[in-house]
Parts: C-alpha cells; structure tokens; sequence
C-alpha cells in the first residue's frame, strides 16, 4: 500500500480506503462485512470512510465492531453528516443542533472516542454557514474530531467554509467529490480551488458504481433482482446513468487496453484515478473479500501517456464534464427541510 498526505495537512492517509456505504445493501451480511475489513487491513489500507447515514445508521456500527481490536492510533476512521437520521425536522442538515448530536452517536456506533476527520456530506443551504463552521470547530476543539472536511461542495462553497475554519483555527482538509475516469466534473472548478487551499480529494465512485469493472455488458439488462443495478442500498440511481449500450459498450473497448498492461479493468480504473495529482485517497467498497485483494494493486500501477490517450479516445463521447453537476447533488433550495 503507497500512502500519501491529505492535502497539505500532516495527517496520512492510505492511497486505497475502505468504504462501507454498501453495508446493508442486498449483497452484504455482517460476515461479509467483517471479511471486507480484514481484507482491506489486510491489504494495508488504514483509511475507512463511512458515514452516519449509511444503512441507517448501521454502517457505523458495522465498521465500529469490525475494526475493534485494531490498534486505533494507526487508523484513519472518517465519516459524514448532513443526511436524516431520524424522523424529525432536526435529525437532518448541518445546524449546531445536529452537528452535535450526530457526532455523539456517530462515535458510540464506531467505538471510539474521535474520529480523524468529520465531513460535511452535502452543503446545507438552510444553515448559515457561520453555524455550521463553529459548530465543526467545537468538535474539533473539544478533541473528538481531528480534521473538518466536505463532500461535494462546490468551489466557492469550499472557499467559503475554508477561509472560516482558519479564522476558527481548525483544518479543513479534505474534499471528497465523485470522480473517475466517466465522472469527471471536479476537474473544472472544484480540484483547482482545493490545489489552491491545500485541500485533497477523497473520491468516491472510483469505478462508476462498478461500471467500469466491465460487469455490465451492453444489450445484457433488465438486470436481475437483487444485482447492484436493482438495489438502491447499492446506488442504483446513480448507476442507472451508466446503463446504457453506448456506455457500456465504450467499457468493453477498455478490456484490451487494460489486457496490454496485465490489469483487470478495475486496476486500471483505479489507476487512471490515483494518477491525479490532487486524489490523495479512492474509497473503494466491496462485495467480497477478493475486490478489495485485486483492486488494491492499482496503488502500484503507473499509467503513461499514450495510455491515458486511449481511454480518453474510447470514453470521450460518454464523459460528464459539467461542473453544474456538483450544485445538483446538494439540497435544491434553502427550505428543503419543510418540504
């Protein structure tokens, strides 16, 4: 495992990261769970991200036994909040209120007593930011978060929320947007800003939800109950954008590419996105042990130019670009929590 700082802060972090958002999916048991772990410690990742919402609040805990027993000083646990974990008006968005609350029961879930860094996993246009930021800074402050970072924010509102951290004297450190070799929407504003600020880049999607693996061949659907492309535990509206024959098809003109170098496809995807300056971490889930085996070797993969050159010509057509795509993944407008 090759390992890397999170930006321009002091914290390392694993190239490859463990992420847990397909627990309680209907290809996930606690079994498999607990095997995915040891696999990724196994593999050398000491990252894993997760995050409050996740199967209800039960990834948490899912990871938080997973992990018990490991030496906590040489991991690097992340998780998020912003997403309802309850049924009232509060139990959502990123007030003081469910700031606080949240990270409370995110940290009895886990086990531990912090987390390395707390994320605001969407921006919430109903809290003036100013809230949200001290009441980051009181977690930080009060030792139970290490770092602050975000996902999917915008540059200007990652702008924003950083120049506040300073004044408040924590790090906002990381950024976490979707981003592979068909996604790539931070490219225009978002990665620059963070270059900018010393922000680095925890993607996530790095295969496009499986996509990119090459497992979706064109003219093959309706997919099967119970696959990833029908589970929404699994991220299914987000894939169903891929699961079209010209998408799919571009995939399959990837396998010589991939063949020419001895990689699977998903090595090779991953390694397309490591080899972004800015992409400190991928965040990589797994239905099973062996994924996490084989996709952590992209780390040693180092893609040349000409190659680069070729996926470019096979996926150009089919590649999301539009930096609107960013502002479309937050909350439409500031009163969404009434709606």
């Amino acid at each position: 495992m090759e390992f890397r700082h999170l930006g321009r802060s002091g914290l390392i972090v694993s190239r490859i990261a463990y992420g847990n958002w397909l627990t309680g999916s209907s290809s996930r048991s606690e079994e498999t769970e607990l095997a995915c772990v040891r696999a990724a410690l196994d593999a050398g990742i000491t990252t894993f991200d997760t995050a409050d919402v996740y199967a209800d609040t039960a990834a948490e805990e899912s990871l938080g036994r997973a992990l018990k027993g490991e030496r906590r000083e040489g991991l690097e646990i992340l998780t998020k909040v912003f997403a309802p974990t309850g049924p009232g008006r509060n139990d959502m968005g990123l007030s003081r209120k469910h700031i606080r609350e949240s990270i409370e029961g995110s940290l009895r879930r886990l086990g531990t007593d912090h987390v390395d860094v707390y994320q605001a996993h969407r921006f919430d246009l109903s809290t003036p930011l100013e809230e949200t930021m001290e009441a980051f800074a009181d977690v930080v402050h009060s030792g139970k978060a290490h770092y602050i970072g975000v996902s999917e924010w915008t540059a200007g509102q990652i702008r924003r929320g950083h120049a506040l951290a300073r004044e408040l004297k924590i790090s906002l450190v990381s950024n976490q947007p979707q981003y592979s070799a068909l996604w790539r929407v931070p490219e225009a504003e978002v990665m620059p800003a963070c270059e900018e600020l010393g922000v680095g880049q925890i993607v996530w999607s790095p295969l496009a939800q499986g996509v990119l693996t090459g497992k979706y061949p064109p003219g093959a659907g309706p997919w099967p109950e119970g696959s990833r492309a029908t589970d929404v535990n699994d991220g299914s509206p987000e894939l169903a954008a891929w699961l079209n024959d010209d998408v799919l098809g571009r995939v399959q003109r990837l396998r010589p590419v991939a063949a020419d170098l001895g990689l699977t496809l998903a090595q090779l995807s991953l390694a397309w996105v490591l080899r972004n300056p800015g992409v400190c971490a991928a965040v990589l889930g797994a239905s099973r042990p062996g994924h996490i085996t084989d996709n952590a070797k992209a780390v040693d993969v180092r893609l040349d130019e000409e190659t680069v050159a070729r996926i470019d010509t096979v996926l150009g057509p089919v590649v999301r670009r539009d930096p609107a795509a960013t502002r479309e993944s937050s909350p439409p407008t500031p009163d969404w929590r009434l709606a």
